[in-house]
């Protein structure tokens, strides 16, 4: 390799995100990530000590804006975007039946969204280096939870990995969905806490990910569905 890759990380201050940054930095690349809290931002980049491999950068995923300003600094900082990683995601625990729709929007956005919105934003730069984009999905987008928005809005974004995969195949991008079970990271905050069952750890999630990223040119990996042992749907 002649060349250090650049990556971006949506919601990348924290949780899957952060780790998956810390890994990516630890393998060669540099790496951009983007978060709403700018404190919280700058306490990551401040304890991953690679100042000049790592650039924080506010942004809402779901605001196109934001977004492409994302990408622009990134490149305009690195001069080129390798990988797009879209992790920015959160859920909401009450059920379409019962639940409150003013709650609901955000979710929404930013889990369905926001991956759109960076695609767009990055499609070009990914085109010029033969990239990839990873999405980051869940199992509830392949097994049906009753009553659940965010599983809804998972399901989109495994429609949108494929839609996306066949936009950018024919330009050399490749486009893997990673779809994780139940993770121990701060998803749970929102969910009234951390179920008693076998969990999948941020960094064993990360792991795929950079896995997916690192695969050779001209192989596409499309779909990873992972689950901890012990998880049964």
């Amino acid at each position: 390799m002649t060349y250090s890759p650049v990556a971006l990380i949506t919601g990348g201050s924290g949780g899957l995100g952060a780790t998956t940054a810390r890994l990516l930095l630890e393998r060669g690349h540099r790496v951009a990530v983007t978060g709403r809290d700018r404190l919280r931002l700058d306490r990551f980049t401040e304890n991953c000590g690679s100042p000049d491999r790592l650039l924080g950068l506010v942004a809402d995923a779901a605001d196109p804006e934001a977004t492409q300003s994302a990408v622009d600094a990134t490149l305009q900082r690195y001069g080129r975007l390798d990988v797009v990683v879209a992790n920015a995601g959160f859920a909401r625990s009450d059920s379409l039946v019962d639940g409150d729709p003013s709650h609901w929007r955000e979710m929404v956005l930013t889990n369905v969204l926001g991956p759109a919105v960076v695609v767009r934003a990055s499609v070009e730069a990914l085109k010029a280096t033969r990239g990839r984009i990873v999405l980051v999905g869940s199992v509830a987008g392949f097994v049906h939870a009753p009553g659940s928005l965010y599983g809804a809005t998972k399901w989109a974004l495994t429609g949108l990995a494929e839609n996306a995969r066949r936009a950018l195949t024919g330009h050399g991008v490749g486009v893997t969905l990673v779809a994780p079970g139940g993770m121990d990271t701060t998803f749970w905050d929102n969910l009234g806490g951390r179920p008693e069952r076998p969990m999948l750890t941020a960094e064993q999630v990360a792991e795929s990910i950079v896995w997916a990223v690192g695969q050779p040119p001209g192989t596409d990996v499309n779909t990873l569905v992972i689950r901890p042992i012990g998880q049964p749907v």
